[in-house]
């Protein structure tokens, strides 16, 4: 009881005492009871028990951890120094009340204390310094690495909340950080910036300095570790792989295994897409990376293959940036050599010396080109025939092309050579066909059958195409050749090509034909040299002559002729308003043979035009009218004075030119009306017109004219240039028509003004706003009351017809009943009653 009456016991009670007296309820009867004790903070009270009856102390037992106790008197529950919650977080006990003979009175009652955490432990790095190595180009948020730490305080509260940060970067050569973390995991990747930048040859060592605090990092209180963090930079494993070269027409099991990619990450997926579009790719790729070509490959049918690989991660995405593989098909002596023809034909003139190009035998290899697979060379096989020698001709070995060895050729000795030229390349050799040809040489020159064929007489008239004269020349060459065909011209003689010479190509037979017409006052006689000639060029030493020349006369008569205007047409402009007899043009004909010329018109309809029968001076004979006809056209005739029946004819066409004449009009569009009984801001749109051309008038002046009437019952407003508006000033319109006299000035040079009086009908008007206007019966349909009225006097006329017939039947029918001597009996009699 001394022990209990010390410092700390007296301390307790003034605390119970304390409590008490500010009305706290820390006392009351022994029952089960949770206290909940923030650990640390020293002695304290948790409780006072109260004594029931015959209860006379207490007695506590459990995990007093040697300093939570009970004053078995007062029944004080009390804690006598700092509770620890990474010690013990919970501690659990037994209260029980005891009588004066240590009898249980009541319990034992269960005491529970939690202790509650305080943030009192700073979190602490697992390891002292960590190591990781990260791939040049990695994925940017892809960890490579973890930090982790731990925090001994209360894991359900912030106090062990743990969040990670990079405090340093070294070194740091960019303004953004080449790593990141995650602040809740610890786990470390590169950034953005690091994924494209993290470089083995520019920096392959980085320090991190990563800080851990709890608290989840969010109060300034929290407790704060670092470590170091070496990162050392590898090169990327995600390459694409040299240029992949593949034999074509490999004999291997496939697939064959080519080439291998690998990702920065383990685990992806390898995929391949192609960059062309294929009917097949003929490649593969494994689960490690393994690519693969599936089937033997023909370089002729593709000699290069370009395609991706890219890997994947479990979501699909893409792990690394696709990679380009090259591929190519290396060639293999696999295609013979072709001729490019099936038969090659090479032609040869006899003349040609010994050592001349003659022609070219073409092949080709599908094999690469320049390389030994597709080296072809040439040789003459065989000569057929062998004949005047078996060695005329040579091929040179890698061109291909074919010479005479010595001699010129000869069409006597054969007209043709059979070659057959072996190529070959390094491992397959082919036959191709060669046919030369040996071509006549043009050493004959065309001789005419004769040196001179006369004359002949030709009137002037003679229609073009006629023929004058057949000619004939021979040439000695091989028919059917250049060497032999014949080209006739006149060479002399014929300055304006009046004449051409056709040839049959079949015959070599010459036709000397008109090609322009014939003048006799022009050039009376022809004097021609013709000449005789090949389109195959003669042989150096020989030369045409004399022989392939003839000459030939054409005498020219002449025809009397119909006079000739000097123009093909003849057309001028004028003014309609010129005055009568005034000159308008003047036309010019010649007669060939010298006759005067004597002038007329024809087709002069308006009788507007007259002319000098002597001179050709056209004049107008009447007003002109261009509203009439603006392009007045007429024919002049010209005819021979003495012989009136040789005349020609030519067009002559004026153009009138309009001025001013005609006065502007209201256009008669459509009547004009207004709907009775008047409203007030009606308007209707008049519109102006004139005769004239549009040249002379820009717009048209709407006015009214100066009466009383009419300007106090209208009004006009302008619209445009050629339309106005026309409305009543008020509503006191009668029904009937008004005469609206309007003035209409053209604005023409001088300007033209016209009164007009424009009707315009006030009228009842249907549910369509149409006027019914009373229309002149003698020019219009009947309207429905007069077709009406019609119908009922037609019906009236034909009635009274009807009963003057059928009185006249009744009157003839009385007399018969009169005479009835031809009535059979009393009943016919009452029939025809």
């Amino acid at each position: 009881m001394l022990k209990l009456c010390g410092f700390p016991f007296l301390l307790l009670i003034h605390s119970a005492v304390w409590l008490s007296v500010e009305g706290l309820s820390v006392s009351g009867p022994l029952k089960d009871m949770d206290f909940s004790v923030q650990e640390g903070g020293g002695p304290r009270i948790l409780h006072q028990f109260t004594l029931e009856p015959p209860a006379v102390s207490f007695r506590m037992s459990g995990e007093k951890a040697g300093i939570i106790d009970i004053e078995p008197k007062t029944g004080i529950l009390y804690i006598n120094g700092s509770l620890d919650w990474e010690t013990k977080p919970v501690h659990k006990l037994q209260v029980e009340s005891l009588d004066a003979s240590g009898r249980i009175v009541q319990g034992p009652n269960a005491v529970t204390i939690y202790v509650e955490d305080i943030n009192d432990n700073p979190p602490k790095f697992n390891q002292t310094r960590y190591f990781g190595v990260v791939r040049q180009n990695s994925r940017p948020g892809k960890p490579f690495m973890r930090v982790y730490a731990t925090d001994r305080d209360d894991p359900t509260t912030p106090h062990a909340q743990l969040s990670y940060s990079i405090f340093h970067h070294f070194p740091n050569p960019y303004k953004e950080m080449l790593f990141q973390i995650d602040n809740a995991t610890g786990e470390i990747s590169p950034s953005r910036t690091g994924s494209y930048y993290l470089d083995p040859q520019k920096q392959d060592t980085f320090t991190l300095v990563v800080s851990v605090k709890d608290m989840g990092g969010k109060t300034i209180n929290a407790f704060t570790s670092s470590v170091d963090v070496i990162i050392f930079v590898r090169e990327s494993l995600w390459k694409a792989p040299p240029i992949i070269h593949v034999k074509e027409n490999s004999t291997q099991v496939h697939p064959v295994n080519i080439s291998k990619v690998q990702s920065n990450e383990p685990g992806v997926i390898y995929d391949i897409f192609e960059k062309e579009k294929l009917p097949r790719l003929p490649f593969s790729i494994s689960e490690n990376g393994d690519i693969y070509v599936t089937e033997p490959l023909d370089r002729e049918e593709k000699d290069t293959y370009t395609f991706f690989v890219v890997s994947k991660d479990d979501t699909g995405e893409l792990v690394d940036k696709p990679l380009q593989i090259h591929v190519i098909v290396d060639d293999i002596n696999d295609n013979p050599p072709v001729c490019q023809q099936d038969l090659t034909v090479v032609e040869v003139q006899e003349n040609e010396i010994g050592g001349s190009n003659i022609g070219t035998v073409f092949a080709t290899d599908m094999d690469k080109k320049d390389t030994l697979n597709s080296r072809l060379r040439f040789q003459v096989q065989s000569q057929e025939p062998e004949f005047p020698s078996k060695d005329l001709f040579y091929i040179q070995q890698d061109t291909g092309t074919l010479q005479l060895t010595g001699r010129s050729l000869s069409k006597r000795e054969s007209a043709k050579y059979f070659l057959k030229v072996l190529v070959t390349d390094s491992k397959f050799e082919t036959i191709c066909d060669v046919e030369v040809h040996v071509i006549d040489i043009n050493d004959q020159i065309p001789i005419f059958e004769q040196s001179d064929y006369g004359n002949v007489t030709a009137a002037e008239n003679i229609p073009k195409g006629t023929v004058l004269l057949e000619i004939q020349a021979t040439d000695g060459d091989e028919p059917g050749t250049g060497s032999s065909h014949i080209i006739y011209q006149v060479k002399e003689g014929d300055p304006n090509n009046t004449f051409i010479i056709e040839t049959d190509s079949e015959t070599n037979r010459g036709f000397l034909k008109v090609n322009k017409a014939l003048d006799f006052e022009t050039t009376a006689v022809y004097n021609l040299v013709i000449n005789a000639t090949n389109p195959e060029p003669l042989v150096p030493s020989v030369q045409y002559n004399s022989s392939s020349l003839t000459t030939f006369k054409v005498f020219v008569t002449n025809v009397d002729e119909p006079p000739v205007f000097l123009d093909p047409v003849y057309k001028t402009e004028v003014s309609e308003d010129i005055a009568v007899d005034t000159l308008v043009m003047m036309v010019e004909a010649y007669d060939p043979e010298g006759d005067s010329v004597r002038y007329s018109l024809e087709g002069d309809v308006r009788k507007w035009l007259r002319i000098d029968s002597a001179t050709g001076q056209v004049y107008t004979a009447a007003p002109l009218d261009r509203e009439k006809e603006e392009i007045y056209s007429i024919e002049v005739v010209a005819s021979e004075l003495n012989n009136a029946n040789q005349r020609s004819r030519v067009s002559l066409v004026l153009q009138l030119l309009d001025v001013n004449d005609n006065p502007p009009q209201i256009a008669t569009d459509h009547p004009t009306f207004f709907c009775y009984p008047v409203s007030g801001g009606e308007r209707t749109l008049i519109r102006a017109t004139d005769a004239d051309e549009q040249l002379f008038y820009s717009k048209f002046t709407f006015s009214l004219a100066n009466e009383m009437n009419a300007r106090n019952n209208w009004e006009i407003s302008k619209f445009n240039a050629t339309h106005a508006y026309l409305s009543p000033k008020h509503a006191n319109f009668e029904e009937k028509t008004y005469d609206v006299p309007i003035i209409l000035n053209d604005n023409g040079n001088p300007p033209l003004e016209n009164k007009v009086n424009l009707k315009v009908s006030i009228c009842k008007c249907s549910s369509e706003n149409s006027c019914f206007i009373e229309i002149d019966p003698e020019h219009s349909w009947p309207t429905v009351g007069q077709a009406v009225g019609t119908l009922l006097g037609v019906l009236l006329i034909i009635g009274a017809i009807l009963t003057g017939v059928f009185c006249h039947m009744k009157h003839k029918e009385k007399n018969e009943k009169s005479h009835p001597k031809d009535a059979k009996d009393s009943a016919e009699l009452n029939r025809l009653a």
